[in-house]
Parts: C-alpha cells; structure tokens; sequence
C-alpha cells in the first residue's frame, strides 16, 4: 500500500526564496530599533518634543513591541503564521510612513505604538516559519545568515539612520530614516505573497483573551506612568498605578493556572511561573536590558544636543558597542552550554567595568568632546554584553522543559522589551531631571554622569548575584560544542542570538 507524505516530508522548494523576504523583514525591525536614536535631537528641533516625549518617540515601540510578542506568537500559532507575519508587515511599513510624515510629536509617538504593533506580529512568526521550513541539517546555515543579518542591522542602524540625517535629502531631515521601510517593506510584501507558504496551523489551541489582556496591563501600569511621572510631579495616582502592576501581574498567574487545570492554552504556562530559576532568569533578562537601551538613548542627546556631534558622528561613536558584541560572540561560542553562570557573572562585570571607564570618560570631558575617547569604554562594555547575553539566554532556557520552550523563548523575547522599555523610562527620567535647570555643557556632563551610574549600578549588581550563585553551586560544565556541528554553525548560532538581542 502507497503512503501519502506529509507536507514536511520533503522541504520545500521556496524555501530560500522565502528566506531571503524574512530576512529583509527583520532586517527592517532590528535598524529601527537603533536608527531613531541617533534621531532624537532632529526630532526635538524639529517638531519642539518635550523631553518625555521624547522618551515616548524611544519607548513606545518597544513597548508595544513587548505587549505584542507572546499574544502574536500565539496568534500565529492559531491563526496562521504567514497570515500574521504579511498583516504584521503591512502595519509595520504603513506605519513607517505615518512615522515619516508626521506633522507633529503626538502622531509620531501614536505611530511608533502602532509601528510597535506590527512588529510584535511580524517578529514571532519569522523564526517559527523558518523551523518549519527548513529541515535540520540546513538550519546551521539559515542560523549563520540570520546571524550575519542580525549584526549588521545592530552595528548598521545608527551609521544608516546618522548618514541620512546627514544628508538632508531632499530637505526632510529626519524623516527618511523611517520612509527608508517602504521599499524593504513593499519588496518584503510582494516576496512573501510569492515565496512564503501557507502553512499548517493548531486547530486545539484557543487564544487565551484574558491572559493577553492582563499581561499587556500590567506592562502599561508600569511602564506608563515612569515615563510621565516627572513631568506630572508624580502624583498620587501615578503612584497608585504603578502598584495595580502588581496586582494584575498576580491575576495574570491566577488566570494561567485556571487554564491550566482547565486544559486549556496558556500564553505562558504557570508551570513556567511556578519555576524558581526559570522566574529568576526572566528577572536577570528584564534587569540585564534595562541597562543599555536606554544609556544609547540619553548618549544620543549628550553627543548632538551637548556637543554639537553630527548625527552620523554620534552613530560611529556608539559603534564600538555593538562591534564588541559581535567579536564576544565569535569567541564565546566554542564554550557552548558550559560555564554559563560563570560567564553571565564576567560578562555582566565586564560591561560595569565599561561603564566605570564611561564614567570617568564623561566627567572628563571639556569644553570640546573628542569622539574617539569613547571607543574604549564602549567597546569594553559591548564585548562583556557578548560575553554575558548567550550565556544567559542559554541558562534560561536550559532550565525550560522541551514541551514549554516556545513560551519560554517568547517570554524571555518580551521580557527583554520589557527591560528595554523600563529601562528607557527610568535613564531618561534622571537624565532630564539633572538637565532641566542647566542646558550648558557642564550640564549635560553633570546629567549624563548622573544616568549612567543606573546602568553601572545595574550590572555590577548582576555580577555580584550570579557570581555568588557560581560559587555556591558546583561549576556549571554543562554540555561542550556539539560535535555534529561545525565550528563555524556553532558560531553563528552563537552570534544570532546575541544580535538578534540587540
């Protein structure tokens, strides 16, 4: 008798066709995460931004970004992942041209949150497309392009977004660095249309409305009022809703548990919440990216509003940063699961002691600022966040069931937008308040100091918690480089894991 052969049988023929459009869309996610900064002063001229709202042109993407992602995976999951990732791309890139044309600050920031949107539904569907297109022995490879493609939108964002800044083309200033989506985002379109299957979806799971609408409450209870309170004087009320997080976080775990008794499809397993060290990994993402998004955020301003750096001059000086991730990466993956406390502990201790030298580098400074001083500190930093980022990543997961690591991944994916979000919220909020009273150059020296110890605080205390966990539990040897692999897909790996976190 004949058997039929599944879909999956053989791959598909499209299949790099297809992978080329999903390259092409995260590409376009990961520079818009690093290209508006290097904006923000263009941005403040321009249409008179208020220092909050300027933390809301960098914040509110990655909010929604972070509100969207475990929702949208599972909307993929249900729904269809191809039908998510093409209406997330339309949003995406639509959005990009609002962002483009907008007249004033409050429909560039209603656009971010929807542009944020759009990449919360696109994002989640790439890698899932990919695992199911593309058979084993060829996913080494996929791994090294998405590294490769990764790496180059972290180190490239900034230079990019600056480069046009610089340019003024056609008299629009900072507008191109989001117009430059529409035709990645048109060409994305059309490819998927053409070179992307349909794809099974689970005709069992159920969207778990609840859990979504409690999780995205609770993110916005918190994040919100930080990013206001001080223009507000912090109220009572901004008090208040910072403390409902916490109850709607509970309800979000009582909610999840119900389900689970129920049978029913979590967005984030309770079995995962019940998990001390996986609670505590996702506590180390949260805290871990708090740190850097929101220091690139306020050396943006410090670089262009201070000192009067172009905006292509304050891109290159940030790049030592993500440079130093990259080489970290390389040289970290031959390790492969052993040693990962130890080095999560030297990397978080090797960004401190970049952000120690930051420091002096700052307080240092006169009347005039060299960029090139900049390179040491920054590149120390980024190559300790190369060290630290895999590692952790890895001992998160390593400690996720193999039935749960689809939600465990999309919860540590959100909780490091999380992070990023808080993180933009709390620097800038220090930031501004040292900056409002004195405008000179000792004053944006005086700020900057002040916000940078948050990071340095940040991470020296990540450093000091894993390291005494390091030495009151055995070495964490774990597993050597998988022998079935190359050196070089091993490396990638590697490599797209720490710059898809960028």
């Amino acid at each position: 008798m004949l058997v039929e052969k599944s879909p999956q049988s053989e791959p598909h023929p499209g299949r790099w066709a297809a992978l080329a459009v999903l390259l092409i869309a995260n590409f376009m996610n990961l520079i818009d995460v690093t290209i508006v900064n290097v904006a923000l002063p263009s941005i403040e001229a321009n249409l008179g931004a208020s220092p909050e709202a300027l933390e809301w042109v960098a914040a509110a993407y990655v909010l929604t970004f972070a509100a969207g992602l475990l929702p949208c995976g599972r909307f993929g999951d249900i729904y269809g992942r191809r039908k998510l990732f093409l209406i997330g791309l339309t949003v995406f890139t639509v959005t990009s041209a609002i962002c483009g044309m907008a007249p004033t600050i409050g429909t560039l920031i209603g656009a971010r949150l929807a542009q944020g949107i759009g990449a919360a539904m696109m994002v989640p569907q790439v890698m899932a497309i990919v695992h199911v297109l593309f058979p084993s022995h060829e996913k080494g490879r996929v791994f090294g392009m998405f590294g490769t493609v990764a790496s180059l939108g972290s180190v490239a964002g900034p230079i990019i977004g600056g480069a046009l800044i610089s340019a003024d083309i056609a008299g629009l200033g900072w507008r191109p660095i989001f117009l430059i989506n529409l035709p990645l985002g048109v060409l994305a379109l059309i490819g998927t249309l053409r070179f992307v299957p349909d794809l099974p979806t689970s005709n069992r799971m159920r969207a778990d409305w609840a859990g979504m609408g409690l999780f995205t409450l609770a993110i916005v209870l918190l994040v919100l009022p930080l990013i206001e309170g001080r223009a507000l004087g912090w109220p009572w009320w901004i008090l208040t809703l910072i403390a409902l997080s916490i109850p709607t976080a509970y309800a979000f775990w009582r909610v999840e548990r119900a389900r689970e008794r129920r049978g029913l499809t979590e967005l984030l397993p309770s079995r995962l919440m019940a998990n001390g060290r996986f609670m505590l990994g996702l506590s180390t993402v949260t805290v871990f990216f708090a740190g850097i998004p929101g220091l690139f955020f306020i050396l943006a301003v410090f670089f262009q509003s201070g000192f009067g750096l172009t905006p292509l001059q304050s891109g290159l000086a940030t790049a030592p940063f993500p440079l130093g991730v990259m080489l970290a990466s390389r040289l970290t993956s031959r390790f492969g699961e052993r040693f990962l406390r130890e080095r999560l502990s030297g990397g978080a201790l090797g960004v401190a002691l970049g952000m120690a030298i930051l420091q002096w580098v700052v307080r240092s400074t006169g009347e005039t600022l060299d960029p090139l001083h900049f390179i040491a500190p920054l590149g120390i930093a980024g190559f300790g966040m190369g060290i630290g980022i895999s590692a952790m990543f890895q001992s998160v997961l390593a400690c996720v069931p193999g039935r749960d690591a689809g939600s465990g991944s999309g919860a540590m994916q959100a909780f490091q937008q999380v992070g990023a979000a808080l993180g933009i919220a709390l620097i800038g909020q220090i930031f501004f308040a040292h900056l409002t009273a004195d405008r000179s150059d000792a004053g944006f020296i005086h700020a900057t100091a002040m916000a940078a110890l948050l990071p340095l605080g940040i991470f020296l205390l990540i450093a000091i918690v894993h390291g005494t966990l390091a030495l009151r539990q055995p070495p964490s040897r774990g597993k050597p480089p998988s022998p079935g692999k190359s050196a070089r897909e091993q490396s990638d790996e590697s490599l797209l894991a720490t710059a898809m976190a960028e």
